[in-house]
């Protein structure tokens, strides 16, 4: 391997792993609402994976395109800047109404924070009946999916478009795979670590109130990143 391309690849994945850790969003949500509504362990990782895919992918598609026609990076990172304007809006908005129905569900419930109303579920108004099967299809992973598509990997473009342009597309890929595979596995030790401090956690009637600490949280991490460009 060139080395040039070595050193590039190395520093791609430095960066992929400051970028994630350094912004709760790639993390918080999932821990939060992997508590909140119970996921197991397996769950919460494919979610994770899931959703860092579409965070990814999304970046090096609008890098491909960018490539393609020749863009320039100051366009693309414009793109990019707009596309983390609109995740962390989503965020804000979806945890808030998320937080919203928590308190809802919560005056709905009896002192012993059990629900009494047998209309008002744990998983009430947060899924879709299959069409064709009758099953439940739960919506929250998918809005999730929705919202880290948008929410871009800035570091990643530039990243990209070097060694497309000075290299090969071969030596593009590798950057890009390298920083892909570092923030997925990021995303995941940080959403399993803090799933799992969670859930030393006491109960109790701490429980009543999981769901609203879970959507106030998910407005917060959005609003750090609108406001404060974490």
């Amino acid at each position: 391997m060139d080395p040039e391309l070595t050193i590039l690849t190395i520093n791609a994945m430095a960066v992929a792993f400051i970028h994630t850790v350094i912004g709760p969003d790639h993390y918080l949500p999932f821990i939060v609402m992997s508590k909140a509504r119970g996921w197991s362990w397996a769950r919460t990782t494919w979610i994770t994976v899931g959703c860092g895919l579409g965070h990814v992918a999304s970046s090096i598609v609008l890098g491909l395109a960018g490539f393609a026609v020749g863009a320039a990076l100051t366009h693309l990172e414009w793109i990019e800047s707009f596309r983390g304007e609109v995740a962390a809006w989503l965020l804000i908005i979806f945890g808030a109404l998320y937080a919203a129905w928590g308190l809802w569900r919560m005056k709905k419930s009896g002192p012993d924070g059990h629900t009494h109303d047998h209309m008002i579920r744990l998983h009430a108004h947060d899924h879709v009946h299959d069409p064709k099967t009758g099953k439940e299809i739960s919506l929250t992973p998918w809005i999730l999916f929705v919202i880290f598509f948008f929410g871009p990997c800035e570091p990643l473009i530039p990243f990209f478009i070097y060694p497309a342009a000075t290299e090969s597309m071969a030596g593009a890929w590798l950057v890009a795979i390298a920083f892909g595979g570092v923030t997925l596995i990021s995303m995941t030790a940080l959403v399993l670590l803090g799933r799992w401090g969670l859930s030393w956690l006491p109960a109790g009637r701490l429980a009543r109130y999981n769901h609203v600490l879970a959507g106030a949280t998910i407005a917060v991490a959005g609003c750090t990143i609108q406001f404060l460009g974490l």
